[in-house]
């Protein structure tokens, strides 16, 4: 490797901002899925690493929900809403949320038709008088039924729905006979920036559908479908089946969600990711042409920052997005994101900003 390669690859190290994907698989995910890696086991999910995971999943969220394990968030998100919705109705979410821009129609294909309705609402959060006039806005035949309210939690400008808020959504649910859907590919971030237990922000407040995100979190793949109300898990394995989503190695999915569940990982990892954002939020503040765009309530960052200097930053190898349908640039910590990530990022941001 010569000196410019060397100089390449050690930037890489701390100079991606970009997504909590690109982290790498944290010690203890990597740990478990090792140790499932011995002897021959039976497949498709008929293991003990499968059974233990399910288990511990249950005592974390102190109920006896029905668990599914699949590959992806996309995949989480649009078997559970297409399982609580028929062809001919509608799901109601934010007008960010990711199940309306980043899942390329999932949720319409897998459930056959069913329509997203999106509302507005200030910081990511929908307004529920929105919510409601979305839902009584019509009710004859020529139109999709409301049947699923879907909030996203942590929301994907980096808010969180406080549990008043999510019990007040749910109600207002349970008024018009919707379910109640919850994408939480960043639920993790939300439960440390909260402080509170997971249940008090799920089932506790009208929560049906869970889907768990573990790859944001650390882990290499897998989501967990959790169903408070086991009633509406009838054939979702078939659905999972059908839609490639039942893997036969099923322990190497499994597996790691018992290393990050059982010394409470999932929460430290959290935790760690929503300190290194808020960390980049105090030292980004003050800075002459950079503003805050949205409260910082987990792992995120959203600013909004000079053309000039985006491209420089850019140009200089830092790898951010510019956020779909809000504008701006969002910085994303994980639980690989170091103080001095941050630092090196900030002193980068100050730099161009001067040079401009």
């Amino acid at each position: 490797m010569d000196a410019l390669e060397q100089t390449s690859a050690a930037r890489t190290d701390y100079n991606q901002f970009a997504s909590d994907n690109y982290a790498g698989i944290c010690p203890q995910a990597w740990q478990a899925m090792q140790s499932a890696n011995t002897g021959f086991v039976s497949s498709y999910g008929d293991d003990p690493w499968t059974e233990r995971a399910c288990q511990q999943l249950r005592q974390v969220f102190e109920t006896d929900c029905q668990v599914f394990f699949v590959f992806n968030g996309t995949a989480a998100n649009s078997l559970a809403l297409a399982s609580l919705c028929r062809s001919y109705h509608s799901v109601i979410c934010h007008e960010l949320a990711h199940v309306e821009t980043d899942e390329c129609g999932a949720p319409e294909f897998f459930s056959n038709g069913t329509k997203i309705l999106h509302v507005p609402g200030e910081n990511g959060k929908f307004d529920l008088a929105e919510v409601e006039r979305a839902i009584t806005r019509r009710s004859d035949i020529h139109y999709p039924r409301p049947r699923v309210l879907s909030l996203t939690q942590a929301t994907e400008v980096g808010t969180v729905y406080t549990p008043d808020e999510i019990r007040a959504a749910s109600a207002l649910a349970r008024q018009y006979g919707l379910r109640v859907q919850m994408d939480g590919a960043r639920f993790a971030n939300a439960v440390a920036s909260l402080n509170v237990h997971p249940a008090d922000i799920t089932w506790r407040v009208g929560v049906d559908v869970l889907c768990l995100g573990g790859a944001k979190n650390g882990m290499a793949v897998g989501e967990a479908v959790l169903f408070f109300n086991r009633e509406l898990a009838e054939e979702f394995d078939y659905r999972c089946k059908q839609a490639g989503q039942l893997a036969s190695k099923m322990r190497f999915i499994s597996a790691p969600w018992i290393g990050m569940l059982e010394e409470g990982t999932w929460l430290k990892n959290a935790r760690h990711a929503n300190d290194c954002a808020e960390l980049l939020e105090r030292n980004l503040v003050g800075i002459a042409g950079v503003r805050v765009m949205y409260p910082r309530q987990a792992n995120s960052v959203f600013i909004e920052l000079p053309e000039k200097v985006a491209a420089g930053l850019r140009a200089a190898g830092w790898h951010f997005y510019s956020f779909i349908g809000s504008g701006g640039a969002r910085f994303m910590c994980s639980w690989q994101t170091t103080s001095e990530d941050v630092q090196q990022l900030t002193a980068a941001i100050r730099s161009a900003v001067a040079g401009c």
